[in-house]
């Protein structure tokens, strides 16, 4: 009668392991209940043991059942040890507590489960060995009855079903789901908590090797460390998926809120929203410090810590995760804008912005190739690549295209007060700055780079000879302009100004490239064409007064003289001389050819002149007014930026036609 109910017992015990593999509640219970159950099998096998050894003449074959049965019983109690052991380790993986506090302690509990059932089933499966060795002895040599082989049979049934149960939770079990699903709350709380966004430095000096390195330093080594600790055991269990996505979701945001703290509106605004050429070259200015922060410093930073985090799964999944940070940081925004830029209208300062841009992505280049050049970057690689192509075949156009363009402005006027044409000093200023240090390199580079698109090579004083086409035609233009004017007068005021404009580019770019015979030779034209203006203008007047005329009178001629400068004067009020040294040198000029012959005269015919000084201009109010000319609308002419002398819608107004000169073409 007790072995049936032993016998029901274990048929119990079955079931319940069977039930086990859906809930993880039941299989403890099942594992709990299993060692009396392998006592109660290691019991009888000892009956058995007993059963089976009377009868003499069978010594031999009792001799080796007890050999099999021995071999059967260590085993069996491993199972026995370790299903104390899996007790224990189910206490504290059933914890409620989050285990990021001591997340090894943690990560150490989940392997000894995972060692322990593997050990488990190992001794499951050495212990049916040696049992189903037993049946078929016995069955072989008919030394038990039915019986007894059918209890040993059934202690192999529980035994295998034992081992079924390990391995199922060896893989996937609930036990071991809540345990790594643990890990993963805890993956994203230490990430979360150790989130700090980088601080943007608003320098106009480009980012050192060391701040760089500084600002892209990870995270501290202990919390690497766990989250290494937890990828590598979620690893292991084909749980990273989760942990990958989260660290996406939690790095963007923290590179997203590296990038709030600048002001990046400008990249969401066409190009023809800009007012102001110095607007555009304000933004492309604060891009290439900000397009250096997100590389340098922000995605160089994910790019460390996706490699430390994810850097030992062997599927390569670091390089798709810091591909997805890298969208998500807005990387393709900041392309988009120098791309903007690229498809913009051709215009002169357009071949400015596109060189700021070039130089900024060959400082980049490097970083551009380190971080992107995953296959996980394709859509990043080809905006770049695409990008620069745009820059470079952009730069060229416009480039080979300045000399025309500046002749086809020759059928424009020349200014009506004889000034220097806007045109001439946007072009001597923006020459300068195509050969100055920060843009010549550049400008090379890139025509280096187009030639070698198109299998030509490069020459070297291609930009030198470039210039000397543009300084050319600029002079070709003036020789047009100065005939246009009705007055001799006028043309000689308007290239003395524009020779005075060459003169001054001595110690520019500009003036250091032609040479100081080209200089000198403008300084000399200039004083030609002073001497031609005054002997045109106050010469003819003052031949009234010094050539004697005997059909008139000392009072007509003088008369005629004030009359005749009264002219004049009021014809030159709005002509302007754009130096004032040569606006003093002038008025100084005026006054020794005319104050003096004036002077003598009055003194000369003093009786006339007191008989009717109200007609006549005295010596002080003639000199006074000769003091008064070229100033209306005179203008100091400088270098120091690309039409730096005109108002901003002067500048505009230049462009604007240059943009239309080079889109008809």
């Amino acid at each position: 009668m007790a072995e049936v109910q032993s016998f029901d017992n274990l048929l119990a015990c079955r079931n319940l392991l069977k039930a086990s593999v859906d809930n993880s509640t039941a299989l403890a219970l099942a594992l709990d209940k299993t060692g009396p159950r392998i006592a109660e099998l290691d019991q009888k096998l000892t009956f058995l043991e007993m059963a089976i050894r009377p009868g003499g003449s069978k010594n031999c074959t009792f001799a080796a059942v007890r050999d099999h049965i021995s071999l059967a019983l260590g085993p069996s109690a491993a199972v026995l040890k370790i299903l104390d052991s899996i007790r224990e380790l189910e206490k504290s993986l059933l914890s409620d507590s989050l285990p990021h506090s001591d997340i090894f302690s943690y990560i150490s509990t989940i392997k000894q489960f995972e060692d322990a059932i593997k050990f488990l089933t190992a001794n499951c499966n050495l212990a049916i060995q040696w049992l189903e060795g037993v049946i078929q002895f016995l069955e072989g040599n008919s030394v038990a009855d039915d019986r007894y082989i059918s209890k040993v049979k059934r202690s192999v049934a529980i035994l295998e079903e034992l081992q079924a149960t390990g391995e199922q939770a060896g893989r996937n079990g609930e036990l071991l789901s809540g345990a790594f699903a643990k890990l993963e709350i805890s993956f994203k709380q230490i990430l979360t908590e150790s989130n700090a966004p980088l601080g943007f430095t608003n320098s106009s000096s480009p980012w050192t090797a060391e701040q760089a390195y500084n600002a892209a330093l990870p995270l501290p080594g202990p919390i690497l460390r766990k989250l290494q600790a937890i990828v590598e055991k979620l690893n292991t269990g084909n749980r990273t998926n989760s942990c990958i996505s989260v660290f996406i979701e939690v790095r963007s945001l923290n590179a997203k809120n590296s990038l709030r703290a600048l002001d990046l509106d400008y990249l969401e605004n066409a190009v023809e929203e800009y007012d102001d050429v110095q607007d555009m070259e304000g933004c492309i200015h604060e891009w290439s410090k900000h397009m250096e922060f997100i590389v340098k410093c922000v995605l160089e930073s994910e790019h460390m810590l996706c490699k430390e985090v994810f850097g030992s799964l062997a599927s390569g999944a670091w390089t798709g995760c810091f591909a997805k940070i890298a969208v998500e940081s807005g990387i393709l925004l900041f392309l988009r804008f120098g791309m903007s830029i690229a498809e913009s209208k051709k215009s002169p300062t357009k071949l400015l912005h596109l060189l700021n841009i070039f130089s900024v992505l060959e400082t980049l280049r490097m970083d551009f190739n380190k971080l992107f050049g995953g296959e996980s970057c394709n859509e990043i690689k080809t905006m770049t690549r695409d990008l620069v192509t745009k820059v470079v075949n952009g730069a060229s156009e416009i480039f080979w295209e300045l000399p025309l363009q500046v002749e086809l402005e020759r059928r424009s006027s020349p200014p009506s007060d004889g000034g220097v044409p806007r045109l001439v000093s946007f072009v001597t200023d923006y020459c300068n700055r195509l050969l100055d240090d920060n843009y010549r390199p550049i400008l090379t580079q890139v025509l280096r780079i187009h030639q070698g698109w198109k299998y030509e090579k490069y020459e070297e004083g291609l930009v030198t000879n470039q210039i000397y086409s543009i300084v050319r035609e600029i002079a070709v233009n003036l020789d047009a302009w100065s005939k246009a004017y009705e007055r001799k007068a006028l043309s000689y005021i308007f290239m003395m100004n524009n020779h005075c404009h060459f003169t001054s580019l001595k110690g520019t770019k500009l003036g250091n490239l032609m040479g100081d015979s080209w200089l000198n030779a403008h300084g000399n034209y200039k004083e030609y064409y002073s001497a031609l203006y005054l002997r045109e203008t106050w010469g003819k007047i003052l031949a009234s007064l010094t050539l004697d005329n005997p059909d008139s009178s000392p009072k007509m001629r003088l008369m005629a003289f004030n009359e005749a400068f009264d002219d004049l004067y009021k014809k030159q009020l709005n002509w302007v001389v754009i130096d004032e040294s040569l606006t003093n040198k002038m008025h100084k000029l005026v006054v020794q050819a005319l104050v003096p012959a004036y002077t003598s005269y009055l003194q000369k015919y003093r009786v006339v002149v007191e008989h009717r000084s109200d007609v006549f201009y005295t010596v002080q109010s003639l000199e006074t007014m000769l003091n008064t000319l070229f100033k209306a609308k005179q203008v100091k002419y400088t270098s120091s930026t690309i039409g730096s002398h005109l108002t901003g819608e002067q500048r505009n107004a230049v462009i604007d036609q240059l943009r239309l000169t080079l889109t008809a073409m």
